[in-house]
């Protein structure tokens, strides 16, 4: 596409600029000049905003469009329509708004595109309001630290790297890891717990079918009464995948705007960050390392930064953010997965070598780390898991040193047993989130050596026989502990005398 000055324009496009500045003028009123590839070049308009909405008219009708390149006389409009229906001199109007989606609890259970249209069938969605798919995060001031805990149900993730409401986690790892599988587990979780935590899962880019059996599951697991799904598929134009994540987040403002708590899912930010480069080429703004434009890193700073916990003069609502990203060979100094880093609070790191190995969730206990930490862990979980981590990290160096190796001293010996089957109680079925009663129980057995004389091949059956007795015989205690307090002298001996009946079972 050759660039044109409105000067060497042709004559019907010179005059239709002419007639639109002697009638009307340029400020709220403008004409394409070129189009291409879902994106309009527009003379005048003068007076336009970063993503206000404009409307093109053409023959079929009005096709409705957003500013992202404002210069001096021109700027580059986004189509959010069919491009093949706008041609070069079409008039172009300001709408007088910015970009703004449905918001509120009648979008709950249904599936959306990014502009808040229904895709599932169900009928039309009666919003009464709409938010603006981008705004200014909440200020320092209108924050509050985060601490209070919010349950994944994946015991590798509660344990070591907790999550607090109103915190960033990345998830990080190749494809084919298991990265949609945990926050899946975790949104199964909030509903199994009754949490009454809106989950709001951005699908950016995804196979249409892979969401279809997303929304199924969902629903075989009764989660989808208190979820959001907005879907974009590879088919759709870099325009609306790159108001997914935008529109997601504005959705869920809405919950923690109104004193309540979402969860935001942003699968995934890499074809976020894809799209927004092939926007940004075709706007003709420079490219930079590995072809993105400079502002890529604000692309998603400014999205992420949307996730708080509310003060309490502002309701003490919260969005927590759990976006992936998906690495090329477990490269996570790549561009993209280094800048979503420093943004967030953490991140859990998925090895592709662990996953092929049979332990799933593959969490890489030495490269994931939750910078919120024990602020936003129950005190049931903190007695038994503050030393997890740093085990199950010798454990893996340890086992790395001595596999070559045939003699082991008695106490290096003893910490590679311990930590196989911390490796195998970690271990976890995909949609069997677990309680924090269970988390405690099966980590408190297991650390504290009362499940050393069974063998790690066994330890899985061992802690499923374990719960099932533990709740048969002291349920109660069981319900108290679940409360997420700190374990009572009664609780633990509950706990030390059924994991000893049910070791001497499991004997090698």
């Amino acid at each position: 596409m050759t660039e044109l000055s409105v000067a060497e324009l042709s004559k019907e496009l010179r005059d239709a600029i002419s007639q639109l500045e002697a009638r009307e003028g340029l400020e709220s009123v403008g004409v394409i000049i070129r189009v291409g590839d879902g994106v309009a070049w527009v003379h005048g308009l003068r007076e336009a905003g970063y993503s206000e909405m404009l409307e093109i008219e053409t023959s079929a009708g009005i096709v409705e469009a957003f500013a992202l390149n404002l210069m001096e006389d021109e700027i580059g409009a986004v189509i959010l329509g069919d491009d093949r229906l706008v041609s070069a001199g079409a008039t172009v109007r300001l709408k007088g708004v910015i970009l703004e989606v449905p918001v509120g609890p009648e979008l709950l259970g249904r599936v959306v595109d990014p502009l808040g249209r229904p895709l599932d069938g169900a009928g039309p969605i009666n919003a009464t309001l709409t938010g603006p798919i981008e705004r200014e995060a909440i200020g320092v001031m209108g924050r509050k630290s985060v601490y209070e805990p919010l349950m994944t149900g994946v015991m590798a993730i509660d344990a070591m790297f907790p999550i607090g409401r109103g915190q960033r986690e990345l998830i990080i790892g190749d494809r084919q890891t298991g990265k949609t599988a945990l926050v899946i587990d975790t949104m199964i979780n909030q509903a199994k717990q009754k949490t009454g935590v809106v989950n709001v899962y951005v699908a950016i880019g995804q196979k249409l079918s892979k969401v279809a059996r997303l929304v199924e599951r969902l629903k075989e697991e009764g989660v989808m009464e208190q979820t959001i799904i907005v879907v974009t598929s590879p088919a759709d134009p870099a325009s609306l995948l790159y108001l997914a994540p935008y529109a997601g987040t504005a959705m869920g403002e809405y919950f923690r705007d109104n004193g309540q708590h979402a969860l935001m899912i942003y699968d995934d930010l890499t074809k976020h960050a894809v799209a927004y480069r092939q926007m940004s080429l075709l706007l003709r703004r420079p490219p930079g390392r590995e072809a993105y434009p400079g502002d890529v890193f604000y692309l998603h700073s400014r999205l992420l930064e949307r996730s708080a916990k509310l003060s309490d003069e502002l309701g003490s609502g919260s969005l927590t953010a759990l976006p992936i990203i998906e690495t090329q060979a477990g490269d996570i100094s790549a561009y993209i997965p280094t800048n979503v880093i420093s943004i967030t609070d953490g991140q859990i790191f998925l090895e592709t070598d662990l996953f092929y190995q049979g332990i799933r969730p593959a969490i890489s206990a030495g490269l994931s780390v939750s910078r919120v930490g024990g602020a936003a862990q129950t005190k049931a979980i903190k007695s038994v898991g503050s030393h997890l981590k740093l085990g199950l990290s010798q454990f893996r160096e340890l086992a790395s040193f001595t596999q070559f190796g045939s003699d082991l001293d008695a106490e290096t010996k003893a910490q590679i047993d311990k930590g196989q089957r911390l490796t195998e109680l970690l271990k976890q079925p995909q949609y069997q989130p677990a309680s924090i009663w269970e988390q405690v129980a099966s980590i408190h057995a297991v650390s504290t050596g009362l499940f050393d004389s069974v063998p790690p091949a066994q330890i899985k059956d061992a802690q499923a026989a374990f719960l099932t007795r533990l709740w048969s015989d002291h349920k109660p205690d069981m319900r108290e502990l679940n409360k997420g307090g700190a374990p009572t002298d009664e609780q633990l001996k509950a706990m030390d005398t059924t994991a000893r009946a049910v070791a001497k079972g499991f004997e090698g």
